[in-house]
């Protein structure tokens, strides 16, 4: 097993250390970046003030685009299956012995 690496992240102009397995620096990094986008949105917006309060609406809107996004891939999901069941009945429907093709 690999050692975890000090990694140095830069969120809304500040820094932070973090350990984590060498593996995983690509996604934590894309991670940081992508928390420091929406952070950098919300403060200019000018509606949220407080780097705090910024951090609490990005983790909001963040939570609610993973959350909504599972529905939704969940529903897309649901749908496939029911797309492939159906296919699968005509085509038992077809290829059963007696029936002509």
């Amino acid at each position: 097993m690999t050692q975890p690496s000090t990694v140095t992240l830069h969120i809304l102009d500040k820094e932070y250390r973090v350990s984590c397995p060498p593996e995983e620096r690509y996604n934590l990094e894309q991670a940081a970046r992508h928390l420091d986008e929406t952070m950098r949105e919300i403060r200019s917006s000018g509606k949220v003030v407080g780097v705090e309060r910024i951090a609490v609406m990005a983790a909001l809107n963040i939570s609610h685009a993973m959350i909504t996004g599972s529905r939704s891939h969940d529903e897309q999901s649901g749908r496939q299956q029911q797309m492939i069941d159906d296919l699968v009945k005509r085509l038992d429907q077809i290829l059963s012995p007696g029936q002509a093709v």
